[in-house]
């Protein structure tokens, strides 16, 4: 079973940047079948960010233009960057497939605040 390992999170104040790391080893599978997700105190996990068909990106209204997904198939590690960063964002940030098929990592933790 693959489980990815995330990294990178942190205490950011509004409007900062922070980039995330995920390893995904031990998989068979492009690293681009791999997005990222996030889970907010009292809310369900939600997806952020994915690849798509044709090396194209999506992601949800909330996050688009802020967040960006990468991907760096030799390293096997997927990336999220993130600017411009909302107190809404704070949330524990795990990488998967979509939908998922690995085990859940850790996640990291992202947390903005003044």
């Amino acid at each position: 079973q693959v489980q990815p390992a995330e990294s990178g999170g942190g205490l950011v104040q509004p409007g900062g940047p922070l980039r995330l790391s995920c390893s995904v080893s031990g998989s068979s599978a492009s690293i681009y079948s791999t997005g990222w997700y996030r889970r907010a105190p009292g809310k369900q996990r939600e997806l952020v960010a994915r690849f798509s068909r044709g090396g194209m990106t999506t992601y949800p209204d909330s996050v688009k233009g802020r967040f960006t997904i990468s991907g760096d198939n030799a390293k096997n590690t997927v990336y999220l960057q993130m600017k411009s960063l909302k107190s809404e964002d704070t949330a524990v940030y795990y990488c998967n497939t979509d939908p998922p098929r690995y085990l859940w990592g850790q996640g990291t933790q992202v947390t903005v605040s003044s």
